[in-house]
C-alpha cells in the first residue's frame, strides 16, 4: 500500500485486470449489503469521444447508516462521500486501486475519532479485492 504524498490517496497495486477487479469489488459490496450508487467508466466514455485512455473505472458506494452520522458531525465531508474506489491501469500496465485515506478525510473535515471507522470501508474493500 502506498500513500501518495500529502494528498491522502492510497494506491494498491493489483494482479487482476480492471474489469475483474471491478467485479470483485461489486461482489464484496453485495455480500456486505453496501449500495453501489454508480460505476463510472472513464475510459469507456473517453473512447466514445474518440480518445484513448487506459482502463479506468470509478465505483461510488456507501451506506446511509454509516455515512449520515459522519456528515452530521462534519457536514463538509459530504463533498467526499459516498466513498469511492478508482480502479485504473497505469502506463506500465499495472492495475491499481486508489481511494481516500480515512485519516486524510478525518483531518480534512475534522471527523471525530469515534466515526472514522464509518469511512474506512474503501480500504478494507480495496485490500480484499486485491487479494
Amino acid at each position: 500500500m502506498t500513500l501518495t504524498q500529502d494528498n491522502g490517496v492510497v494506491d494498491i497495486p493489483n494482479k487482476y485486470s480492471v474489469d475483474m477487479t471491478v467485479e470483485r469489488i461489486e461482489t464484496l459490496l453485495k455480500a456486505k449489503g453496501v449500495t453501489l450508487f454508480a460505476l463510472i467508466d472513464h475510459s469507456g466514455e473517453a473512447e466514445k469521444a474518440g480518445l484513448k485512455m487506459p482502463p479506468t473505472k470509478l465505483l461510488i458506494f456507501g451506506s446511509p447508516t454509516a455515512g449520515t452520522p459522519v456528515m452530521l458531525a462534519a457536514p463538509s465531508v459530504a463533498i467526499d462521500l459516498p466513498l469511492k474506489i478508482l480502479v485504473w491501469e497505469d502506463a506500465q500496465g499495472t492495475v491499481r486501486l486508489s481511494y481516500n485515506s480515512p485519516e486524510y478525510l478525518k483531518q480534512r473535515h475534522s471527523i471525530p475519532d469515534d466515526l472514522v471507522q464509518n469511512i474506512a470501508a474503501a480500504g478494507t474493500l480495496a485490500a480484499k479485492a486485491a487479494e
